[in-house]
């Protein structure tokens, strides 16, 4: 009975012990924290915040007045009347086509590359290896690469055409629609090892057990991809896809480097138009206005993204 009672009380304050320790243990944890929230707020939160307070001045960094202007710059890029109308919504609608087209190439060609890359093959590996291969590349050297590339005058791409009896004058960088194939392609090619290396990971995270149960009753492969598949990469799918989003709508270097905006300004992303507004035009209040339209965008393109994964999630619960 002593034992007994005496095991009894000293349960409490084994209990509690837990509580104390993690209260104990927070500053270390915080002071791990620390260097990351630091370097987060220097480069993420107080930019976001400047730039916002840019947005609101006539900021020209080369003149010392800085006059508060308030949103002059937000309805001088909303209003038709305006000399930047026309040239920001633009770049938007370039930036709405590039992300129109690349996204879905984006999405079901890592796909299809990672569903190949799951089955047990000799030279997996190397097969692996070389889808990814482009994406370690920098913008700079895929944009210089692939200008000579699809020049079409000298250009390999060309040459290639012509001896297989294809056109061998195609203008690939200077004339709409083969401007906007040259973009989508060269960014297919160079980042789609990142999504299929994604893909894969998803893939075998996908329980064996279904595909065997699946196959059980009967179902054939499309069944299969359908109804254990594509369920398994749900969560998956919309990291990629919210992911691939913001990358198209944020695409500069393919266009700068290979077209420079060019036919025209038809190839002039918006990125590109804030770069050249606020660095070259100097007219910094205006490009981050301009940047914080273009965020808003993407702000509610996740929501409606989220949105739409949430509402298949709950209609088939």
């Amino acid at each position: 009975m002593a034992t007994t009672t005496a095991t009894t009380a000293t349960a409490p304050s084994a209990a509690a012990a837990p509580p104390r320790q993690r209260r104990t243990n927070q500053p270390i944890a915080w002071l791990f924290l620390a260097p990351y929230l630091v370097l987060f707020g220097v480069f993420v939160l107080l930019p976001i915040v400047f730039g916002l307070w840019i947005s609101l001045h006539s900021w020209d960094f080369t003149l010392p007045g800085k006059p508060f202007v308030g949103l002059e710059n937000y309805t001088a890029l909303l209003d038709p009347s305006s000399v930047s109308f026309d040239p920001f919504w633009g770049s938007m609608r370039a930036t709405g086509i590039f992300t129109l087209f690349s996204v879905p190439l984006l999405i079901v060609v890592p796909l299809g590359v990672a569903l190949a890359m799951n089955q047990r093959f000799p030279g997996r590996n190397l097969f692996r290896s070389i889808f990814f291969a482009p994406y370690v590349l920098g913008v700079a050297v895929v944009g210089v690469l692939w200008r000579f590339l699809l020049d079409a005058n000298i250009g390999l791409v060309n040459h290639v055409m012509g001896t297989l009896g294809l056109p061998d004058a195609t203008p690939w960088l200077s004339s709409v629609p083969e401007a906007w194939v040259a973009l989508v392609g060269v960014t297919v090619w160079w980042t789609l090892g990142f999504n299929a290396v994604i893909f894969l990971a998803g893939l075998q995270d996908v329980p064996r057990e279904l595909y065997e149960a699946a196959e059980v009753d009967g179902a054939g492969a499309w069944s299969r991809f359908r109804h254990v598949t594509l369920p398994g990469l749900r969560p998956v799918l919309m990291f990629v896809l919210m992911v691939t989003i913001i990358a198209s709508a944020n695409m500069f270097g393919q266009s700068f480097i290979m077209t420079n905006g060019q036919p025209g300004q038809e190839t002039r992303t918006a990125i590109f138009y804030i770069a050249e507004t606020g660095l070259q035009n100097f007219q910094m209040g205006s490009a981050a206005a301009a940047s914080w339209i273009l965020t808003l965008a993407l702000m509610l393109t996740s929501v409606v993204v989220f949105w739409l994964f949430r509402e298949r999630d709950g209609s088939k619960a």
